[in-house]
């Protein structure tokens, strides 16, 4: 696989690799190109939400497998019971500067969309317009026998009044909405069954295992292939569904420029790398291309 590499790229031999320099670096990649931007975990950190992988992480904790909520009653229960803690802190978290950054540069025309391996909704609330979701929202619950969806602000209600004094639990807020609890505590949990046919609910999300539907893969390619640059942000890129995107960007030449504060998957392939918070480096960057003549 070879992916586009500008000249001389901050980190190669003889280039300074200053956060100032990497970020001039990604502005000079980026200016005067329409681009796409694939965000990861790291994206949220700032609002609160923890990561799977960031610093201090090798990777998933004990994470929700998909074929395991489809067969097992008990893994469901074990979703719901820790979901329904982590939800309210989840539910209440605002955008950061990295989302208000990304929505500016959409408005200023440089960014034409997001794809987002995130299920949290915030590039919605800080104002991006464009923005196809890999792994689905967790504001959204979906019946696995009608079909129906509802909102997961109406299943948690009907959660909290099957569990009386469930916000009682002391929990620490673990990646998407998820919540620590022990076993015991899990087996006293009640479930809510879909409100109209009694079937079986879950968070319109793709877990650990899952497949992402097709056509929403096909709407982010289409993204992207309208696009003359990818910009990836917060992402380690170590699961194939975000990974794909710098496969394909390099299939058509595009280049790709990257923030990130941790190790991924494409460090050795991306033109540019910016180590730096996401907030921090694209509220630098917005305003930089911002800046330009004639905008971006």
């Amino acid at each position: 696989m070879t992916i586009a590499r500008s000249a001389a790229a901050p980190g190669d031999a003889g280039v300074p690799s200053s956060p100032a320099s990497e970020l001039d670096g990604l502005a000079a990649l980026l200016r005067g190109r329409r681009f796409v931007a694939l965000t990861g975990a790291g994206c949220s950190t700032e609002s609160g939400i923890p990561d799977y992988r960031g610093q201090g992480r090798s990777g998933p904790r004990n994470p929700i497998q998909h074929d395991a909520f489809m067969r097992r009653a008990d893994v469901r229960r074990r979703y719901w019971a820790r979901s329904a803690l982590g939800w309210v802190r989840f539910s209440a978290a605002a955008p950061n500067a990295a989302h208000r950054a990304l929505a500016d540069l959409e408005r200023g025309g440089c960014l034409t969309g997001v794809i987002t391996q995130n299920v949290d909704r915030l590039h919605h609330a800080a104002g991006s317009q464009r923005v196809v979701e890999l792994h689905g929202a967790l504001a959204e619950v979906r019946c696995l026998a009608c079909h129906a969806t509802f909102t997961r602000a109406s299943v948690q209600a009907r959660l909290l009044d099957a569990n009386p004094d469930w916000l009682a639990r002391a929990a620490a807020l673990a990646p998407d909405g998820d919540a620590d609890l022990d076993e015991q505590a899990v087996a006293a949990f009640r479930l809510v069954a879909c409100a109209i046919c009694a079937g079986v609910l879950m968070p319109n999300v793709v877990f650990f295992g899952g497949s992402v539907p097709e056509p929403t893969v096909r709407a982010a390619f289409e993204l992207l292939d309208g696009a003359q640059a990818l910009l990836v942000v917060g992402s380690s890129l170590a699961v194939y569904s975000g990974f794909r995107f710098v496969r394909r960007a390099s299939e058509r030449g595009l280049p790709v420029g990257m923030i990130n504060l941790g190790p991924t998957r494409a460090d050795d392939t991306v033109a540019v790398r910016v180590r730096e918070s996401a907030g921090q480096a694209l509220s630098r960057l917005a305003a930089a291309l911002s800046a330009a003549p004639g905008g971006s």
